[in-house]
């Protein structure tokens, strides 16, 4: 397998952290200070970082602003959301579920959902084709 560098951004202009390899280690703790140093987690209501992404998998770091929410939308994908630090409103099927730091809630692919971060909240996203 071969390695795969995320490439350089304004945003993260270093490049060059390993998206997909045999093994990837993932630092969650530092990944969130990293969110909270970039420009878009100061000027907007939300910020994320991809940690894996594979053909078969994606797994994407999100912060959200007390009250930020992430308007309804569908993944082409199974998903699971785990909450990491925080408290949010997981809304999909009729259906809101609190979320609290260490839950995790999973959902079939294309079911419309939304998110609204009770109060500073960081989820992991892992999306699963």
């Amino acid at each position: 397998m071969k390695n795969k560098g995320n490439i350089a951004t304004p945003l993260r202009p270093q490049g060059e952290r390993i998206l997909n390899d045999t093994i990837v280690e993932m630092d969650i703790h530092k990944a969130i200070v990293q969110i909270k140093e970039e420009s878009a987690w100061k000027e907007s209501d939300h910020n994320s970082i991809t940690l894996f992404k594979s053909e078969k998998m994606r797994i994407v770091l999100i912060g959200l602003h007390e009250n930020a929410e992430l308007k309804t939308h569908t993944a082409n994908a199974i998903i699971s959301v785990q909450l990491i630090e925080g408290e949010i409103n997981f809304h999909a099927e009729n259906e809101t579920i609190s979320l609290q730091s260490g839950q995790l809630i999973a959902l079939q692919h294309k079911v419309p959902h939304s998110v609204i971060a009770k109060k500073e909240s960081f989820f992991l996203l892992t999306l699963a084709i």
